[in-house]
C-alpha cells in the first residue's frame, strides 16, 4: 500500500514538472520573500535581486501565437542567473488593453498575464508587478481621469487621479481585481502567490501641481493601507524614481538639474506599509547637456545619497528599479554600455557585501530576438549581445555567492 502511494505521489510529481507548475531546476519557490532590516530574507536565506525590466510580456502573452517570447525571455534571464522581472499588471484603455473601461476586463488579456506568472514560476524569475503608469503609453493615470470626466466627474488635469474619490475608487477596484484574481493555469490566486516578489503601486509617480510630495504621501498612505487589507504576504514598494521633496531640504541638491516632480523619497517611504524603496537612474535624459564625467559624477551621487538614506532613516531595502544605457544618444558604444552595466553592478555588489542596504538592481530592458519594433535604445537581448549577458551574469554570480 506504502509503495503504491509512492508511486502515484511520484507520477503527480512528474505531471506537476510537465505542465511547468514546479521547476526541477528551482526547488525553493516555496516562501513568500520577506524583508529584515535592510535585507529582503527568502526560506531563511538573504536574497539580492539581479533582474531586468519587460513591461511588455502581458500583452506578447495576450496572443498565443507570440508567447513564446516571453518563455524564451524568461529561460535566457534564468540561464544568466537572473532572478526578478519587474513588469504591468495594467493596460488601461485602449484597443487590445487589459482594462478598457472601468471594471470592464479583457480577459485573453488577463490570461497573458496567467501565462507570465506560470512562467516566470517555471523558470524560478519572481516578479514586480507595477499596477498603474505615472505616462500615458499605456493609458496610465489620465486615462483614469479622462474615464471620470466621461462620467460626469469635475476633473481637468491628469494629476487629479490623486484626489479624486471616483478616480480613487477606479485604481482600488482594479488593485483589488488584480490582486484576487484566480490564475487559470496554476489555479492560485495571485495574491497567495510567492513567486510575485512584489507589487507597485505605482510606475514612476509624478505630481506637478503639487511639488512637495504631500499630494504623493497621502495617495500613498491611503493606497498601500488598501492593498495590504487584502493582500499582507507580499512585499509592497511606491515605485519611485528616488526624487528628494521637501521633507528633508538639503537632500533636493542632489536631484538632477534640481527638479522637482512632487515626491519626496524620504517622507513617502517612510509609509509603514511600505517595504523597500527605489531609485531609478537616467543621467543622460536628466541632465541638460551632460559630459561622460558629469553623468558619472551624477550616478555615484545618486546612489550613494540613496543608500544613505535607506540605512540611516528609512532601515529598508534599496532597489534601482530601472538603469540603462541607450545607443539613441551621442557617443553610444557597446563598451560603455558594459562598463556602465559594471559601475551600477558594483555599487550594489559592494552594498550587498559590507551589508548596505542596497541589495539589487534590474536594468531597462530585456527583449527577446525578433522584437525589434519593442525596441527604445535601451533594449538588451542576450544573444545578440554576449558581453552584456557576461556582464551580467557574472554579476549573478557574485550575488549568488553572497545568499550562501
Amino acid at each position: 500500500m506504502l509503495a503504491k502511494i509512492g508511486v502515484t505521489f511520484l507520477a503527480f510529481l512528474v505531471l506537476l514538472l510537465q505542465q511547468g507548475l514546479i521547476s526541477q531546476s528551482q526547488p525553493d519557490i516555496i516562501n513568500f520573500v520577506k524583508t529584515n532590516g535592510v535585507n529582503f530574507v527568502k526560506n531563511g536565506k538573504t536574497m539580492y535581486l539581479n533582474g531586468f525590466n519587460a513591461y511588455w510580456v502581458m500583452i506578447m502573452a495576450g496572443d498565443p501565437s507570440s508567447r513564446t517570447k516571453v518563455s524564451t525571455t524568461f529561460q535566457q534571464a534564468s540561464q544568466s542567473g537572473m532572478n526578478v522581472a519587474r513588469t504591468w499588471a495594467f493596460y488601461d484603455g485602449g484597443n487590445g488593453s487589459l482594462q478598457s473601461s472601468p471594471g470592464v476586463y479583457n480577459e485573453d488579456m488577463f490570461k497573458g498575464l496567467d501565462f507570465v506568472i506560470a512562467e516566470a514560476r517555471k523558470y524560478g524569475i519572481h516578479l514586480i508587478l507595477g499596477l498603474v503608469d505615472n505616462f500615458k503609453d499605456l493609458g496610465g493615470k489620465a486615462q483614469y481621469v479622462q474615464w471620470a470626466k466621461e462620467h460626469g466627474q469635475n476633473v481637468t488635469d491628469e494629476n487629479d487621479f490623486y484626489t479624486n474619490a471616483v478616480v480613487k475608487q477606479y485604481y482600488k477596484n482594479h488593485v483589488k481585481t488584480v490582486l484576487t484574481r484566480i490564475n487559470t493555469i496554476t489555479g492560485v490566486a495571485y495574491k497567495d502567490d510567492p513567486i510575485i516578489f512584489a507589487w507597485e503601486l505605482m510606475n514612476e509617480p509624478r505630481c506637478t501641481t503639487n511639488s512637495s510630495g504631500k499630494q504623493i504621501q497621502i495617495w500613498v498612505e491611503e493606497m498601500a493601507a488598501y492593498l495590504k487589507s487584502i493582500d499582507q504576504s507580499h512585499l509592497l514598494d511606491i515605485g519611485l524614481e528616488g526624487f528628494y521633496g521637501d521633507s528633508v531640504p538639503s537632500r533636493k541638491q542632489y536631484n538632477p538639474n534640481t527638479a522637482i516632480v512632487g515626491t519626496d523619497f524620504i517622507s513617502n517611504n517612510q509609509v509603514k506599509d511600505i517595504d523597500f524603496a527605489t531609485i531609478h537612474i537616467y543621467p543622460e535624459g536628466w541632465l541638460p547637456n551632460p559630459t561622460e564625467a558629469a553623468q558619472a559624477a551624477f550616478v555615484d551621487k545618486w546612489i550613494q545619497s540613496h543608500i544613505q538614506d535607506s540605512a540611516n532613516v528609512l532601515k529598508k531595502p534599496l532597489v534601482i528599479g530601472e538603469f540603462g544605457k541607450s545607443w539613441k544618444f551621442p557617443g553610444y558604444t557597446l563598451q560603455k554600455r558594459d562598463a556602465y552595466y559594471g559601475k551600477v553592478y558594483n555599487a550594489i555588489y559592494t552594498s550587498s557585501k559590507s551589508g548596505g542596504p542596497l541589495v539589487g538592481g534590474l536594468f531597462w530592458q530585456l527583449l527577446a530576438q525578433g522584437m525589434e519594433s519593442w525596441g527604445d535604445g535601451y533594449q538588451v537581448v542576450l544573444p545578440e549581445s554576449p558581453t552584456t549577458a557576461g556582464v551580467i551574469g557574472l554579476q549573478s554570480r557574485r550575488l549568488s555567492s553572497l545568499s550562501h
